[in-house]
């Protein structure tokens, strides 16, 4: 008997994406050319916009940098099985935490106000995610709507700080936190006009991959996220585990927030809600949760987000242009996802089932 052929799955999995990618590169064609917009133009100029140049480059890594969290904090949940989409509030609640903090220490030395900067960032947005998936295990709740229930929370919490308790009341016009002092601000990269939050999200990018892919508790991670019953089974603490990695992501967008405020607003204000959290759902699931494919695709969602722009000022179109190009792709993924689960099934309901033997057939055979 020869063995079945193994399927190519990992090949699959590098290449749908790129697939997933060029089929909405033809959607949004489409859409711009029904728009009076010649398709090619369109795409040069968000290409330009987002890798033409050292000023676009710059831009694409500006974005880039949370995004690489945010896309952290949906990827390590969902290797313990869940969609987390509470994002935006773990990085509302982190800004504001972070920013909380920041108050009192003012004056203090740098490396510490950072350092509890990014542990107050870090524990808001955990522990609001991470109760999302005490929710999911201990009563049930799904968490995908709880996360995103508590997301609307989390900024509901943020705008009542920042415009009461919290505000500074030199903010007139633009409600906002105390603001940093000027030499507290986090730098730039040396070399690169990106201040250090893109090595921050690429060093968390590798760690998590190394944690998932090498560590023998990355290998229960994935037997917690493969089948939850056959780990407790085999005496695996699934629900610490779930929760642990819901934290785990919540504090990802939380430090997202935290590097927001401290290198790129100097205080917590309604401008650090900009989408980075519901873009991390997307960039996610273009690196189908693989930590280490996150850190291209958030350079990828950085870029076109970069491009509305120079669209808007070369071509004369709507720079939220650039979400209809991100919303078409994210739709043709969940129905490349959705095919590739019925494709895989396909071969198994077209192969004849084979007639059972003469002997097996006497062994089932029931007399009625």
């Amino acid at each position: 008997m020869s063995a079945a052929p193994a399927r190519p799955r990992p090949l699959i999995d590098a290449l749908l994406p790129l697939a997933a990618l060029a089929i909405a590169l033809m959607l949004f064609s489409l859409f711009v050319a029904l728009e009076g917009q010649a398709p090619l133009e369109v795409l040069e100029t968000i290409f330009a916009g987002a890798f033409g140049d050292a000023f676009g480059w710059q831009n694409t890594l500006l974005r880039a940098a949370p995004l690489i969290l945010t896309g952290l904090a949906v990827a390590l949940p969902a290797r313990a099985g869940l969609v987390i989409i509470g994002g935006e509030g773990a990085l509302a609640f982190g800004a504001l935490g972070a920013a909380a903090v920041a108050v009192p220490l003012a004056g203090s030395p740098n490396l510490l106000l950072w350092l509890a900067m990014a542990l107050a960032g870090m524990l808001a947005g955990g522990v609001l995610i991470g109760f999302a998936g005490a929710l999911r295990q201990w009563r049930g709740v799904n968490e995908t709507i709880s996360s995103l229930l508590l997301s609307y929370i989390a900024v509901a919490l943020m705008n009542h700080f920042v415009e009461g308790p919290l505000r500074d009341p030199a903010s007139l016009n633009k409600p906002s936190t105390y603001p940093l002092a000027p030499e507290a601000m986090l730098g730039a990269l040396p070399g690169l006009d990106v201040h250090v939050g893109l090595a921050v999200g690429v060093v968390c990018a590798l760690l998590a991959w190394v944690f998932l892919r090498f560590t023998v508790w990355g290998f229960a991670v994935r037997v917690v996220g493969g089948n939850p019953r056959a780990a407790a089974m085999a005496g695996l603490a699934v629900t610490p585990w779930v929760i642990g990695l819901c934290a785990a992501g919540g504090a990802m967008a939380g430090l997202a927030g935290m590097i927001e405020v401290a290198a790129v607003h100097g205080a917590c204000n309604a401008s650090v809600l900009v989408g980075y959290g519901h873009a991390g759902i997307l960039i996610a699931f273009i690196a189908r949760q693989n930590p280490l494919a996150v850190v291209p695709a958030a350079i990828l969602i950085g870029g076109i987000g970069a491009a509305g722009s120079l669209l808007q000022r070369r071509l004369d179109m709507p720079d939220a242009t650039v979400l209809v190009l991100q919303g078409i792709l994210f739709v043709v993924l969940i129905a490349i996802e959705t095919l590739r689960g019925h494709a895989w099934r396909l071969p198994q309901l077209a192969t004849p089932r084979r007639s059972p033997t003469p002997a097996l057939a006497a062994k089932t055979d029931v007399s009625v």
